[in-house]
C-alpha cells in the first residue's frame, strides 16, 4: 500500500491526512475482498525499514494504527473477518500490542476473510529467523541438515499459518506504479503474479481491485512447466 504522502501532497494536505485516507482505502479493499470471496488478504502496513523515518511521523503512524484498529475492529468482527499480525511486533508501543492481542483473540474463531497485517515487517528478517530456528534444531539433534527443504523452511515463516490454510500467494498488487517488492513476502511470492497499479494507495478502491483481478484471471500460470 504505497503513496499516502504523495497523495496528500498532490491535494495540498499534510502527510497525516494522506495516511488517514490510506485507512479508508484499506477499509474499502477489505470489504470488497470479503464480498468477492477472497480467502486471504495480506497487507504491508509498516516495514522494518520504516522505523528510519522522522520520529514524529512514526509516532503519528503508531497512534493511527492503534486508533484505526480500535475503530475498525467491531465492523471487521461483525463481517466475520479474522485478523492476524506478523512482523517485529515487540518494537510496537505497548498500547498497540494490547490492541493487536485483543483483535486476534476476538476474531480467532471467525470463518470469513483472513486479513493479515504486516507491521514492522521484513521478509529478509523473517527468512533469517526461520533459518536460525532450523539451524538450532539441527544443532540440538532434532533434525539433520539434510532434512531442511523448502517446505520445511516455509513452515517456519511467520506466514506459515496462512499458507497452510489457503495455499501460496496468488497475486501481489502494488500501488503508485512502484515496481519493486520492497522486502515484502520475498519467499512467498516465488510464483505469484505481480500487478502494478498506477493509482496511489488512498485512491485505491473496488474499481482498481476488479481491474487487478481481471488481469490476474487472464494470465496463464505455468509454475515453470509447459502446457
Amino acid at each position: 500500500m504505497d503513496g499516502n504522502s504523495r497523495y496528500a501532497a498532490a491535494h495540498g494536505w499534510l502527510p497525516s491526512a494522506g495516511h488517514e485516507a490510506g485507512v479508508a482505502a484499506l477499509r474499502r479493499t477489505v470489504a470488497a475482498c470479503a464480498r468477492f470471496g477472497v480467502r486471504a488478504l495480506t497487507v504491508y502496513a509498516f516495514s522494518e525499514e520504516n522505523w528510519r523515518r522522522d520520529g514524529a511521523e512514526v509516532a503519528f503512524l503508531m497512534a493511527l494504527f492503534e486508533r484505526a484498529l480500535g475503530d475498525e475492529l467491531p465492523e471487521l468482527h461483525s463481517s466475520d473477518v479474522r485478523l492476524r499480525f506478523i512482523g517485529g511486533l515487540e518494537r510496537l508501543p505497548e498500547g498497540l500490542r494490547r490492541g493487536i492481542a485483543r483483535a486476534e483473540a476476538l476474531t480467532a474463531a471467525n470463518q470469513g476473510l483472513l486479513l493479515t497485517v504486516a507491521v514492522s515487517y521484513s521478509a529478509q528478517a523473517d527468512i533469517a529467523a526461520a533459518a536460525r530456528r532450523l539451524a538450532q534444531a539441527a544443532a540440538d539433534g532434532r533434525i539433520r541438515p539434510d532434512d531442511v527443504t523448502p517446505d520445511l523452511l516455509a513452515r517456519e515463516l511467520s506466514t506459515a499459518p496462512t499458507t497452510l490454510e489457503v495455499g501460496p500467494v496468488d497475486l501481489l498488487i502494488r500501488t503508485s506504479d512502484t515496481q519493486r517488492l520492497s522486502n515484502f513476502l520475498l519467499w512467498e511470492l516465488a510464483y505469484a503474479e505481480l500487478y502494478f497499479e498506477p493509482a496511489l494507495w488512498p485512491a485505491f478502491g473496488e474499481e482498481q481491485l476488479v481491474r487487478a483481478l481481471r488481469q490476474y484471471a487472464g494470465r496463464e500460470r505455468r509454475f515453470g512447466g509447459r502446457h
